[in-house]
């Protein structure tokens, strides 16, 4: 943290250029702050002319807002704000590369009185903005309210939500973590080496490729990018793929070359053709360059979208193609990039040999450790004046497993929770408030998360669901066979492995796939088996109520069903309920129907819920009838280990029935 930093002007800063005006500007803004550049006059374009000065937040600043760089301000001296204005501050930043400039926000003074407006309207269409500081020249020429400043600052900083990213980060702004992955990837493409990288969905895969892309731009290297997710690729038979790969290079890189014709691109010429037309890039680059495939799902055997992919051998005369290509020149590497690694783990396709069976080297993506998770969320939290307790961060990586996607959606549930009146402080409690709502709201998020298991893996999403429910007999007898079983769940970093014991790396998958599996737990007590045995039947008997109630007035109309309802009552029951209306009759709180009297309902009357049960009238009878037998009262037996395991098949056909007929 910068310390002793007071308001102020550096004794060599010059400010001849700046309008009379301007220097006033400067010079109110110098009691907040300390201006440290002068800066120059910044020419864009024809027209636009702009000018720029560099301040020093004061420990006040540094403390409320976490902001400890230099900040660049823009004068923009026109009577219309313009979004172009944005490209100067770009300029500066370019200019001031190796400078400590404070990337996350800037400050623009603009001579139109409506520049906050517009200033908005910019960042709602751009969530990875900077902070933009708005203030017009009449503003900060008027000051009459001491905090007036600090007021301007809390708003822009408190207000935006800087967690609520849904989309991959294409800016350096807000990327955290990660960096090894991004310059170890680049490096081995200026070493001539080819990569891999997988993992999970919304686990950051594209945002690690925008840094490698911006990464590979600071070091004047190469690249194109290629989405494998795109129909104009994946719709392509391979041969006319290469075509749009060279395509792709001469736009990206604006590259003045003539494009041979795609019906050129026959299968017998396009190899021949495709290096041809990279030989003559290469000249243009004087440069190899690194092709990205992301999604490469899209064109792998057997999982692409697109049938000649998936079952014919587009997969591997492309990859024939680029490999040979690849170790014949060095003219190109290639990085790619997916959930599911099976185009580089399966050694034979239709009979024929995988290209690139085991000869490109891939990592996982990880998840972030503690430094890196406080990293992320101390510097976004402290902008939006949220403050966390340091034991909040351990909390976050353990319960989410260092997923900063998750992660980013509890603390921006923390966001919504807090006091709006900041700066404020983030506890335990806040944070369990979060964690609840965030399990109880977003399981969909974990749905996704898990969705490259089901749809890949399915023994490995099997093995996972029994250690969820600590069936551990069953997992280790299962791993203890092959290994095999945890391989991608340890590699996508959902388990991990310490001396041949399996824990859940992330607490919130554990919890959810227990949520889901609640009745699939083993070696139960009595006191749980009797307890999940009342839960289940309690929440079957309303869905069966509401069943007969609808059933049987679409049959027989009001006045006939509550007759039927009657009959099955004794005496003294059918005289206490005769008065009440056909809809009461099926309130608990009005009415006295026991769960036997509804199974002698649907046997009675059969004919009419044949079609909603799956099994026929007797089974259904029997199955009921086991149902009713274990019920949780104080004449409960004692129940076996056999007798649950039966009970559980039995309600689970009965829970199925209702759950695909409501």
């Amino acid at each position: 943290m910068n310390k002793n930093v007071y308001e102020g002007i550096h004794p060599k800063v010059r400010l001849k250029h700046f309008s009379k005006k301007e220097k006033d500007i400067i010079k109110n803004l110098s009691n907040e702050f300390y201006v440290t550049n002068g800066g120059t006059e910044i020419k864009l374009g024809y027209n636009s002319k702009y000018k720029y000065f560099i301040i020093k937040p004061t420990d006040e600043y540094v403390e409320m807002f976490n902001i400890e760089r230099e900040i660049v301000v823009i004068f923009s001296p026109y009577e219309s704000f313009e979004p172009r204005t944005l490209d100067a501050i770009n300029y500066v930043y370019k200019k001031f590369e190796r400078h400590r400039l404070e990337k996350i926000c800037s400050i623009i003074i603009s001579k139109d009185t409506r520049v906050e407006y517009k200033i908005q309207d910019i960042i709602k269409n751009d969530k990875e903005s900077q902070i933009l500081i708005p203030f017009s020249y009449k503003e900060l020429l008027n000051i009459n309210n001491p905090y007036f400043m600090k007021n301007r600052f809390k708003k822009h900083f408190y207000t935006r939500d800087l967690f609520a990213f849904e989309s991959p980060l294409k800016k350096d702004i807000y990327f955290f973590g990660r960096n090894d992955m991004v310059y170890n990837i680049a490096n081995r493409h200026k070493s001539k080496e080819n990569s891999g990288l997988f993992g999970l969905r919304k686990t950051g895969k594209t945002s690690v490729i925008f840094g490698i892309m911006r990464t590979l731009e600071k070091m004047d290297e190469k690249f194109v990018f290629i989405d494998c997710q795109s129909p104009a690729f994946h719709k392509r038979r391979w041969n006319k793929a290469l075509f749009f790969i060279i395509s792709e290079i001469i736009r990206q890189n604006k590259l003045n070359i003539n494009l041979i014709k795609e019906d050129k691109y026959t299968e017998e010429n396009a190899p021949l053709i495709f290096e041809k037309q990279l030989k003559t890039i290469n000249k243009k680059l004087n440069n190899n360059i690194l092709l990205i495939f992301d999604e490469i799902e899209n064109i792998t055997f057997n999982i692409s979208p697109t049938k000649h992919w998936a079952n014919e051998l587009d997969f591997i005369y492309f990859w024939q193609t680029l490999r040979s290509l690849f170790q014949k020149t060095s003219l190109f590497t290639y990085l790619i990039v997916g959930t599911n690694p099976k185009c580089i783990e399966t050694s034979s396709i239709q009979g024929f040999d995988n290209p690139i069976y085991n000869q490109i080297p891939y990592q996982y993506i990880s998840g972030f450790d503690v430094s890196e998770t406080k990293e992320m969320v101390s510097k976004l939290g402290s902008i939006m004046g949220l403050f966390f307790n340091d034991i909040i961060y351990a909390k976050l990586t353990e319960d989410f497993g260092g997923h900063p996607f998750l992660i980013r959606h509890v603390c921006s549930l923390i966001n919504k929770i807090s006091p709006s009146k900041r700066p404020t402080k983030i506890d335990k409690s806040v944070y369990r408030e979060a964690k609840r709502k965030f399990n109880e709201e977003y399981s969909n998020y974990i749905n996704m998360i898990l969705e490259v298991l089901k749809e890949f893996y399915g023994d490995e999403y099997e093995i996972l669901k029994l250690l969820a429910i600590e069936d551990y007999d069953s997992f280790y007898q299962h791993v203890n066979t092959s290994t095999d079983y945890v391989n991608h769940l340890l590699g996508y970093n959902i388990i991990s492995r310490n001396n041949n014991n399996y824990t859940f790396q992330i607490e919130t998958v554990k919890k959810h796939l227990c949520k889901k599996q609640k009745y699939k737990r083993l070696n139960l007590s009595q006191s749980e088996m009797l307890q999940e045995i009342s839960n289940r039947r309690n929440e079957v008997e309303p869905k069966i109520r509401k069943i007969i109630r609808t059933q049987l007035m679409a049959n027989y109309g009001v006045d006939e069903a509550k007759k039927i309802i009657l009959k099955i009552m004794g005496k003294s029951r059918k005289k206490n309920h005769e008065n009440l209306s056909y809809s009461d009759l099926f309130n608990p709180r009005k009415s006295k129907i026991y769960f036997n009297d509804l199974k002698k309902v649907i046997l009675k009357e059969w004919k009419v819920f044949k079609n909603i049960f799956s099994k026929g009238k007797q089974d259904f009878e029997r199955i009921m009838e086991a149902i009713n037998l274990y019920r949780n009262d104080a004449h409960a037996k004692k129940i076996t280990q056999n007798e649950m395991r039966y009970f559980r098949m039995c309600i689970e056909v009965i829970e199925t029935d209702l759950n695909n007929f409501l």
